[in-house]
C-alpha cells in the first residue's frame, strides 16, 4: 500500500511538473509571439516613414523644378493680394496670410517682405 501511494504521488508529482512545464513553454512562445509582432509592428512604421520620406523627396523636387523654371518673383505685383494689418487681430492675422502665402505659392523667403510692407503702428 504504501509502495501504491509513493507510485501515485510520484506520478502526481511528475504531472504537476508536466504541467508547469507546459506552462512555461506556452508562455514563452507568447511572449516570442509578441516581439514578432512588435517586431513587424516596428519594420512596417519604419516602412511607412520611408515611404512618406520619399514622398517628401519627391515633392521637395518638383517643388524646386517648378521654382527654377519660375525662380522670379514680383512682389509688388502680389503686395495688393496680402490681407491689411490690424494690431487688434494679431491672432488671426499670420495664419490667413499663411494660408494665402501658401496657396499663391509665394516663395518663403519673399514672406518677410510682403509682410513688412502692411505692418502699421506698432508693428512697423
Amino acid at each position: 500500500m504504501n509502495l501504491r501511494l509513493k507510485k501515485e504521488l510520484e506520478m502526481k508529482e511528475r504531472l504537476e511538473m508536466d504541467k508547469q512545464e507546459k506552462e512555461k513553454e506556452d508562455e514563452f512562445k507568447l511572449k516570442q509571439d509578441e516581439l514578432k509582432l512588435k517586431q513587424a509592428e516596428l519594420e512596417m512604421r519604419e516602412r511607412l516613414e520611408m515611404e512618406k520620406l520619399k514622398i517628401e523627396m519627391v515633392k521637395e523636387e518638383s517643388n524646386t523644378k517648378v521654382q527654377s523654371k519660375s525662380d522670379y518673383f514680383d512682389a509688388a505685383k502680389n503686395i495688393r493680394l496680402v490681407p491689411k494689418f490690424c494690431e487688434k487681430t494679431v491672432d488671426k492675422y499670420f495664419p490667413q496670410f499663411e494660408k494665402i502665402a501658401n496657396n499663391l505659392k509665394w516663395p518663403k523667403p519673399y514672406w518677410t517682405t510682403m509682410l513688412q510692407s502692411v505692418f502699421e503702428g506698432k508693428a512697423s
